[in-house]
């Protein structure tokens, strides 16, 4: 007597097993289901299972269950899997920072230019560093906060920029028709340059998916900005401990708004730029 498989699949019908890949950062993907394609982000285990989070193009995230057959990679149906270790680099790739640029194993910070970046408050300036950090180091751009735009006028006439030392500045809702737009175009020169992202605060340009939130809330004129996101929140209305709470989010540039990522590598850009003549 001949046994035979309950499975009465032909052969060539029969779906073959994907190969397993490792869910590695930067690794690009598309969910075989929603056709949703991005870079990995992370893996993470939860109590439904392991998942990943995709960012899209657009800096859109989403979380997708790790299963069988689950994604397309270049094309082909593969079968994601948690790396041994946690997200990192693909063996062969370079490092980056977490500006997105190409890490430099063992290079030292260089002597500081004459030139600077200035920010308005601190936030600003731990939030420049925390993404930012290692390429100032390198280039050796300082940055500076202001406590403020009012008193910029006067920091501008004091610094002197010139070809040799030219100054960068970051502020905070510089949208047409504010008072931070009328400062910033008396200052403006071929050796200064003032630029902006349109947030009240820089808390808003980190992303709220970052943050664990759905959006930043909207809080009403004339009530403080910060105190008021924390009530809304339902925060303790510590703005520090809440700044720590929202910068532990940021990992990278892609936690960040694009509004504010093409401003401060703007400055960077133009800060180190080699000197030349005024407009240039």
């Amino acid at each position: 007597m001949r046994s035979y498989s309950p499975d009465l699949t032909p052969p060539w019908k029969k779906q073959q097993p994907a190969p397993e890949v490792p869910a590695e950062s930067d690794l690009v993907v598309e969910e075989v289901t929603t056709g949703f394609c991005g870079a990995v982000i992370r893996t993470e285990k939860t109590a439904e299972g392991p998942t990943v989070t995709l960012e899209d193009r657009f800096g859109k995230h989403r979380v997708f269950p790790l299963v069988a057959r689950g994604f397309l990679l270049e094309g082909r149906v593969v079968t994601l899997v948690r790396p041994a270790s946690s997200p990192s680099a693909r063996p062969g790739r370079p490092a980056r920072t977490a500006s997105g640029s190409v890490a430099v194993p063992g290079a030292r910070a260089r002597v500081a230019r004459a030139g600077r970046i200035y920010v308005e408050g601190r936030h600003d300036a731990e939030l420049v560093e925390r993404v930012w950090g290692d390429d100032l180091r390198i280039e050796g751009v300082v940055v500076e906060y202001l406590e403020g735009i009012d008193d910029l006028p006067s920091i501008v006439k004091d610094f002197a920029p010139g070809p040799d030392a030219r100054l960068g500045v970051l502020v905070d809702h510089l949208v047409p028709g504010s008072k931070e737009s009328r400062i910033a175009a008396q200052v403006s020169s071929g050796h200064a340059l003032i630029v902006g992202h349109p947030y009240i605060d820089v808390w808003e340009a980190v992303k709220p998916s970052s943050v664990g939130i759905r959006a930043w809330p909207s809080v009403p004129r004339g009530q403080d900005w910060k105190t008021g996101v924390c009530r809304a929140l339902g925060w303790p209305e510590n703005t520090g401990a809440a700044w720590q709470r929202i910068l532990s989010g940021v990992r990278s540039y892609r936690d960040l708004e694009p509004e504010l990522l093409g401003r401060v590598e703007e400055l960077i850009d133009f800060v180190t730029a080699p000197p030349g003549p005024a407009g240039v």
